[in-house]
């Protein structure tokens, strides 16, 4: 059974950092691009970031440039997003997905990813 969990989310204050963690089971990560996405109320779910199965190639949405850091570890199954400098506007839903043909053009569209995580909750805030 294919399944991705994700952990390391919470309440934070602006500035702040929080490390998330993508683990999969049932499978290997090796072959498969993962993508990090965030849904806030009311909004609909946007790509913050993607790394390919190699880990050659990264991307990021511009809001998260320069303060989000994607990296995984195949040999642990987990991919990671590194956020720092957190804003409020950065309270979300927190959902990894992953993919094993991605465009990698398209990384950002949801719909090109077939499994997804539960999800952990973001908090930014004073």
């Amino acid at each position: 059974q294919v399944q991705l969990v994700e952990s390391g989310g919470g309440l934070v204050q602006p500035g702040g950092s929080l490390r998330l963690s993508c683990v999969a089971s049932g499978f290997t990560l090796d072959d498969f691009t993962i993508g990090w996405f965030r849904q806030a109320p009311g909004k609909e779910r946007e790509g913050v970031s993607c790394i390919s199965s190699s880990g050659g190639n990264t991307y990021y949405a511009d809001s998260v440039k320069g303060r989000f850091a994607i990296s995984r570890d195949n040999a642990k199954n987990t991919v990671y997003l590194q956020m720092n400098s957190l804003k409020p506007e950065d309270t979300a839903v927190y959902y990894c997905a992953a993919e094993r043909s991605l465009l990698l053009r398209l990384w950002f569209y949801p719909n090109m990813y077939e499994d997804w995580g539960q999800g952990t909750q973001v908090t930014v805030s004073s």
